[in-house]
Parts: C-alpha cells; sequence; structure tokens
C-alpha cells in the first residue's frame, strides 16, 4: 500500500504547488500598472454611504481620475448595484464623486448593476459591447486585478488593469498577505466552478 502514500503525497504536493503559484501571480499581477489607450476605465465598485464612496472607493475613484486626466480613455465607468435599503448604487456614487471632481457627463457611464465582481464584468461588457467598446483598463485594489482581468476577459473584454496604490487594502504588509490568501482561494474557486464570490469590502 506504499503507492497509495505516494499518490496521497502527490495530490498534496500539486495542491501546495497550485495554491503557492496563484498567490505568487496574483502578487505579480497586483505590482503591475498597464495603462495603454483603451476605449473606457472601468472603476470596480465598492461599499458607499448614502451616495458618499467609502475609503477603499473613494481611493479606486482618485486613481481612475488620474487615468482619465492623463488621457487612458476617454469615459470612465463606474459600476456596482446596491444592497437592500440603500438609496444610491455603488456605479451611481462612483459618477457622481467623479463628476464632482470635474469629469464632464459625456465622459462618466454608470453601469448600476452587479453584487459582485463577476455580475458587475458581465454587465459592463454587455454594455460595452453594445456601444461598440471593447479595451478597458480595470481600476480596483492590487490583490483583486487579476481576478478582475480574468472574469473581464472571459465576458469578453480585452481587459488590463491599473490598481490603485492607495487605500485601506495597501495599508499594511498584514493586510496585504490576508487580501492575497483570500484572492487565492477566490480566484481558484471561480477557475474551478465559474462562480464569485463575496467577503471581504468590495471584492466579491
Amino acid at each position: 500500500m506504499a503507492w497509495v502514500g505516494r499518490v496521497v503525497g502527490a495530490v498534496l504536493a500539486a495542491a501546495v504547488l497550485l495554491v503557492a503559484s496563484t498567490g505568487l501571480a496574483i502578487w505579480w499581477t497586483a505590482r503591475q500598472d498597464a495603462r495603454p489607450q483603451s476605449d473606457a476605465i472601468v472603476v470596480l465598485g465598492s461599499a458607499q454611504y448614502n451616495g458618499v464612496p467609502s475609503s477603499i472607493f473613494e481611493a479606486r475613484l482618485e486613481h481612475a481620475l488620474r487615468l482619465y486626466e492623463e488621457g487612458v480613455a476617454p469615459v470612465v465607468v463606474t459600476v456596482g448595484g446596491k444592497a437592500a435599503g440603500d438609496a444610491f448604487t455603488e456605479a451611481e456614487a462612483g459618477r457622481d464623486y467623479l463628476a464632482q471632481a470635474g469629469v464632464p457627463a459625456d465622459g462618466l457611464l454608470a453601469v448600476p448593476q452587479g453584487v459582485d465582481t463577476l455580475e458587475s464584468m458581465r454587465a459592463v461588457a454587455t454594455t460595452l459591447t453594445d456601444r461598440g467598446w471593447s479595451s478597458v483598463v480595470l481600476v480596483t485594489d492590487p490583490w483583486h486585478a487579476m481576478r478582475a482581468e480574468r472574469m473581464a476577459e472571459d465576458a469578453g473584454l480585452a481587459a488590463t488593469s491599473s490598481p490603485t496604490r492607495q487605500g485601506p487594502a495597501v495599508q499594511t504588509r498584514a493586510t496585504q498577505f490576508r487580501y492575497i490568501l483570500r484572492e487565492t482561494a477566490a480566484y481558484l474557486l471561480y477557475r474551478t466552478t465559474g462562480e464569485s464570490v463575496a467577503g471581504a469590502p468590495g471584492i466579491g
């Protein structure tokens, strides 16, 4: 029965290698910053409070604003629905924030759908495809970038990411490590089942 032990050991080793390589890929993607000329900048939603973006969401919006001002894309797309009882969607809160920051109305597009990244990416893909747009730069937290890119590509978009370097998600090494672990599990779940996962703020 020694072969049983060898098989079990091989399976465990493969599982450890898969988890480790996925975590390393998430870390590597988080360190990249791709901002090619694109049809749209897409800001992944996060919590908002009566129309006021949370600190995580604000960091993403500020980064998207800088990309817009640099001419990366002519339109900033905000995306995200709302929880029960909310008066505003994440997409509306983000759009209004950017409007107040000086982005003109024709440079903003709100897609008020999605309770997690997968739903949001599918809603954005449908909306942009209807307009003949396909290339996007995604703005989210660094550790979320790889999964967001994969979901956008699976939805039919040509996606790159320019993660924000500010906000609670990047404050401490402990926070970063926790997010990488969570994203590793979430990415593997998506690749295995095609489903999303909710939990940590703004990165379901």
